[in-house]
């Protein structure tokens, strides 16, 4: 199913975390976010393995994510 509006679709978790890390860095995520697997000894695996299991820590990430490119995106403008 093809979503063209979707900033999200074609998008992995992981490709999501990532960008959210080279943004904020770990310390800055885990204050946006206040979820253990950020603030105490992070990495992508450990990080990604707890939000696949807890959709609202996911949905948290994901609106995160997307305030992100609409920055980036003004920033551009």
């Amino acid at each position: 199913m093809q979503q063209p509006n979707n900033p999200l679709h074609g998008k992995t978790l992981e490709m999501i975390l990532i960008h959210l890390v080279d943004f904020y860095g770990w310390e800055h995520l885990g204050y946006k976010i206040k979820i253990h697997c950020f603030n105490y000894d992070p990495s992508i695996k450990s990080s990604l393995k707890f939000l696949r299991k807890t959709p609202w820590a996911r949905k948290k990430v994901e609106d995160l994510y997307l305030q992100v490119l609409k920055f980036e995106e003004n920033k551009l403008d």
